[in-house]
């Protein structure tokens, strides 16, 4: 999703992409990376490839640590081969979920998953390979059209059935790809802005809410009629554990991007899907 939407948004800019699919360059192979970065020579590495399979990552701790940390380290430091800077996306997923207020980038970490752990790993890799020239990026709860996303399973899911439960005690920031996708290039294009937000910033959608909160304005601006009833997710029962509140908001000052409301990324979503009610 955000790959797709980060190139789309970057080619209308008129920035030279170098795009790779995962077939293309798998960044688990170090000298692969390298030679991708000697022979594109970048002035900007935008590292969107990452193991995303949550619960996947439970009882597969080799393979998302060799995509999201020694993936991420591979990538960085061929970039800083080459004089490029290192732009990073990462999660909220590695904070624990105690706080009751949104997370900032001083806060401590404290991932509860393996895929937590390991993209925490990957933004000390990212720190280790390119100290100086590197921007991470956390964000959440991504969705877009060109990939699989909540939206689009609970829109699945309103076709096929009359009710459904969905957990109300996680709490986060919906993030829509093409506003975080604007963002990134904000930071790309301008090189006294990279320099400004060298190190961590979180970049999410503005506002909060729950996973049922999030569900019942799909099915609202959708106009479907599938009821949403409030679970947990204790009863969910799912194999990796997640952050009970996982808000993201900046501590670094006006140079960090600002997004929309979470919703208006869904109205936007759901425009781009014409699925809007």
């Amino acid at each position: 999703m955000l790959g797709t939407d980060t190139c789309a948004a970057a080619r209308a800019l008129g920035i030279d992409v170098v795009a790779f699919s995962h077939v293309e360059l798998d960044i688990t192979d170090r000298q692969a990376v390298d030679r991708a970065m000697r022979a594109a020579s970048p002035e900007v590495a935008i590292n969107l490839a990452a193991y995303t399979n949550v619960d996947g990552a439970e009882s597969d701790v080799v393979g998302a640590h060799a995509v999201n940390a020694s993936g991420a380290g591979n990538v960085a430091r061929a970039a800083a081969a080459v004089g490029a800077w290192t732009i990073h996306v990462s999660t909220d997923y590695v904070f624990d979920g105690s706080k009751r207020t949104p997370y900032v980038e001083s806060d401590d970490t404290g991932p509860q998953s393996v895929y937590g752990a390991s993209k925490l790993a990957g933004e000390v890799a990212i720190k280790q390979a390119a100290p100086d020239r590197h921007t991470t990026i956390r964000s959440s709860w991504l969705f877009g059209v060109n990939g699989p996303c909540f939206p689009a399973t609970m829109l699945r899911l309103a076709e096929e059935r009359a009710e459904l439960t969905v957990v109300e005690d996680q709490v986060g920031c919906p993030t829509f790809t093409p506003h975080l996708a604007r963002a990134i290039l904000e930071i790309v294009v301008d090189p006294d802005r990279r320099a400004a937000l060298a190190g961590t910033i979180h970049v999410a959608a503005a506002g909060e809410c729950s996973w049922f909160q999030f569900a019942g304005e799909i099915m609202r601006s959708a106009g479907a009629s599938t009821a949403i009833t409030p679970g947990s997710t204790a009863e969910l029962g799912r194999p990796a554990p997640r952050p009970a509140y996982s808000v993201l908001r900046t501590e670094r000052g006006d140079a960090v991007p600002v997004l929309p409301e979470w919703n208006e990324g869904l109205a936007a979503y759901l425009s781009a899907r014409g699925a809007g009610g």
